[in-house]
């Protein structure tokens, strides 16, 4: 057992070289993202697994035409799903590496651009009033020209080096 736990340390170090210069307030940041990144990872291995079952025995036996349009949005929607995840995790996974010592507002923003992306595939347009379309549009025009004032900031900072306020 003690084995374990020094090889489970030694893990632990490898992965990130500066805990011990952390102070206790990051370290429970990654500790937090540490767990974070378990529950997404496996949150998304079940869902995988459904959307393979489904997939696979909806075709074999012939009960899912992927050809028929709503099969075709609620197939792409799980698809989407898993994707999303996949990228949230991935963002965890920097700050459990100590990579990014927050999650970055680019990241998120483009989280939340790949979750509308997944709305529009999805969308059943004879369901959605005109104002929620509306709605989804704006929002989709904000989270793209919040994205690209971020761009133009990082940018801007990368031109003028670090340590200058603009």
């Amino acid at each position: 057992m003690r084995n374990l736990l020094d090889r489970g340390r030694r893990y632990w170090r490898q992965m990130n070289p500066r805990w011990e210069a952390l102070t206790l307030n990051q370290r429970f940041e990654t500790l937090v993202a540490l767990v974070l990144t378990v529950l997404t990872s496996l949150i998304i291995a079940v869902a995988l697994f459904r959307l393979g079952a489904e997939v696979i025995n909806g075709l074999v036996f012939g009960a899912l035409n992927p050809l028929e349009h709503k099969i075709f949005q609620r197939i792409f929607g799980h698809i989407m799903t898993v994707l999303i995840a996949l990228e949230f995790n991935h963002t965890l996974l920097y700050s459990v590496a100590r990579e990014e010592s927050i999650i970055q507002t680019k990241v998120v923003l483009l989280i939340a651009l790949l979750a509308l992306a997944r709305k529009f595939i999805i969308l059943d347009l004879e369901v959605i009033s005109a104002n929620q379309l509306l709605a989804l549009g704006v929002v989709t025009i904000a989270l793209g020209g919040t994205y690209w004032l971020v761009c133009e900031r990082d940018q801007k900072r990368e031109q003028t080096g670090p340590g200058h306020n603009s």
